[in-house]
């Protein structure tokens, strides 16, 4: 089994799965059955899910999916090239692959209103 985490700083996992471009990669070791991570991608913008539109995308070679937000179209299109995503309130991208590789489930997210913007707020003067 393949597990793809988003991580956008290759230390925890962070939300907002459509337009995350950095994951974390990991699958288990056959001798010990711990979470090994066995690879990083780090996508230009044009292959974020968000701004993708073929049919062949590199995160279509994992079974498994993880992050803190997505959208209901994101786990839509991620199912049409099978993969399963989980929504969780995990941080740590080791933990999470070690509960799921235990067959462990993840604590439920956080619900995220994905009807407002996400444009940083300035100060006022």
């Amino acid at each position: 089994m393949k597990i793809a985490i988003t991580s956008q700083n290759f230390r925890s996992i962070t939300q907002h799965a459509g337009k995350t471009r950095r994951f974390l990669l990991f699958e288990q070791d056959s001798s010990t059955g711990k979470a090994v991570e066995t690879g990083r991608l780090d996508l230009p913008k044009e292959m974020s899910m968000h701004e993708f539109r073929g049919d062949d995308h590199p995160l279509f070679s994992a079974d498994i999916l993880v992050t803190g937000s997505s959208g209901q179209g994101f786990v839509n299109r991620m199912a049409r090239g099978g993969v399963r995503v989980i929504v969780t309130s995990e941080t740590d991208p080791q933990t999470a692959a070690e509960k799921l590789f235990a067959g462990q489930s993840l604590p439920a997210a956080e619900p995220h209103n994905h009807e407002h913007s996400h444009e940083p707020v300035m100060p006022r003067p």
